[in-house]
């Protein structure tokens, strides 16, 4: 008569794990085996959000794209996408296409026509785009190193912020503002920033000393520029070589706090104001001058933006958010709402309303008898913009609210978000990736309990190790 082994209790442990392990794995597995819709070439993670009514325009997002070590991912590329009134994704120009691994600021023009700012490990390419055929109409490329910004002149010259200009051999910053001639190839006008910054500035020289990622003309001679790393947006006059206004200082976190693309607005009364991204502190800001002194009028997101890198007014009041590490486009109120928002996977860095001009071109805030801080909401809660399905993060938000756990869990969707599309495989969805980790984590915990279950036996094992060397040095 045939009589069953025992199975042990370790070893029925041990097959639970596995099984759970596997089962983890197998969503990726199948995934990588058959993608999914959403590792359609170039359209991944390309989505409508809230879209409370048409937007007046198509809107042109320009979006960083992921990179590792200096090499552009194929997968991940540096996009512009046209994206419909309604949020639906009207074209999709991949960044290879200008041999760019980055793209930063797109700039509508006069002819209806794209200026397009792109580099790559070997410099800077300056294109217009035809914005119909996506074709190039002409391309300048210059030897400058990872160039955020550049504008086009009336004049049809560029104005160029030149960032991470290093000189070698005298070690020391020659990081710039300039304006390129396109019909002569000559550099007509320069602005060093170290004639004009102590050099202990930043705590001093270094190879990306003012990281200066914006520059606009907003008069005749005056440049509005930001100096990233110097905590301030400047105004910068052509004819004097002065500095003509100054918001922020260098380590005043609590006015700036490495801004992008600041904006220039004036108000009805004749204020000067400036509409900021203010990347590190989280919000979208606005200052007005008032009797010779920059005070803070309005805020928006505190806390609920991530690392917001554009803000543009535009004519109906509202502002465009490029809310960059919320991977997503937001048009917002006055008081907060989200109106239209359109997700765009891996970095979107500027976006632009067609239609309204370049840059800023609405009321400011005291025109339209707003003031104060406010939060955001109405968003979609499409949280990684992955698919009209309920994604991980936004499950596990939903699933804790209202409950005490809801502000841990907040925070973590949050972070997930923010985190998983730089990392996660394009084919592969979102609850398939979050089994994967969870996989991932099991197989070391479950390697961990083994090493400590077996704690005495390899200590024996390295104590018999340790002897045997020793014999063996001794017998040579």
């Amino acid at each position: 008569m045939a009589t069953s082994l025992p199975v042990s209790r370790r070893t029925a442990a041990r097959a639970l794990v596995a099984l759970v392990v596997l089962g983890l794995f197998a969503p990726a597995a199948v995934q990588a085996l058959v993608p999914s819709d959403t590792g359609t070439p170039g359209t991944v993670g390309l989505e409508a959000g809230t879209v409370e009514e048409e937007a007046n325009g198509s809107t042109v997002v320009a979006i960083q794209g992921f990179h590792f070590q200096g090499q552009g991912n194929q997968k991940k590329p540096a996009r512009l996408v046209q994206v419909r009134p309604d949020g639906s994704t009207d074209w999709v120009y991949d960044g290879s296409n200008q041999d760019a691994f980055w793209f930063y600021d797109v700039d509508p023009l006069e002819n209806g026509n794209l200026l397009v700012v792109g580099t790559n490990p070997d410099g800077t390419t300056v294109a217009e785009l035809d914005r119909e055929t996506r074709e190039p109409v002409w391309t300048e490329r210059f030897d400058f190193t990872d160039t955020h910004d550049v504008a086009m002149l009336p004049n049809g010259d560029l104005l160029i912020a030149n960032m991470r200009n290093w000189n070698e051999s005298a070690q020391r910053s020659d990081d710039r503002i300039l304006v390129y001639n396109r019909s002569t190839d000559q550099i007509d006008w320069e602005w060093k920033f170290r004639n004009h910054y102590p050099n202990s500035t930043d705590g001093g020289f270094s190879e990306d000393w003012t990281h200066v990622n914006d520059v606009d003309r907003i008069a005749e001679d005056q440049y509005l520029v930001s100096p990233r790393n110097f905590d301030q947006a400047i105004v910068v006059n052509r004819s004097t070589n002065e500095i003509d206004y100054r918001l922020g200082e260098d380590g005043d976190h609590d006015t700036l706090h490495e801004q992008h693309n600041p904006d220039w607005l004036v108000s009805e009364d004749g204020n000067p104001t400036m509409l900021v991204a203010d990347s590190e502190n989280d919000r979208v800001v606005e200052y007005e001058r008032r009797d010779g002194e920059w005070v803070e009028v309005w805020e928006v997101g505190t806390g609920q933006l991530d690392w917001p890198r554009d803000a543009d007014r535009l004519p109906n009041g509202n502002t465009l958010i490029t809310d960059s590490l919320n991977h997503r486009v937001i048009e917002v109120t006055p008081r907060g709402e989200i109106v239209w928002e359109y997700y765009a996977t891996w970095g979107p860095y500027d976006a632009e309303r067609i239609g309204t001009g370049a840059e800023s071109n609405g009321p400011t805030m005291a025109d339209q008898g707003v003031s104060g801080s406010y939060q955001i909401y109405g968003s979609a809660g499409l949280i990684e913009g992955t698919g009209d399905t309920l994604t991980f993060a936004a499950a596990v938000q939903n699933t804790f609210a209202g409950t005490v756990l809801a502000d841990p869990a907040q925070g973590f969707a949050t972070t997930w978000s923010g985190v998983v599309p730089w990392i996660r495989p394009v084919w592969m969805g979102s609850w398939a990736f979050a089994g994967a980790v969870g996989g991932l984590l099991v197989l070391v915990g479950w390697g961990v309990a083994e090493a400590v279950a077996a704690r005495d036996r390899i200590r024996r094992g390295v104590r018999r190790a340790v002897r045997e060397v020793r014999t063996r040095r001794g017998e040579s």
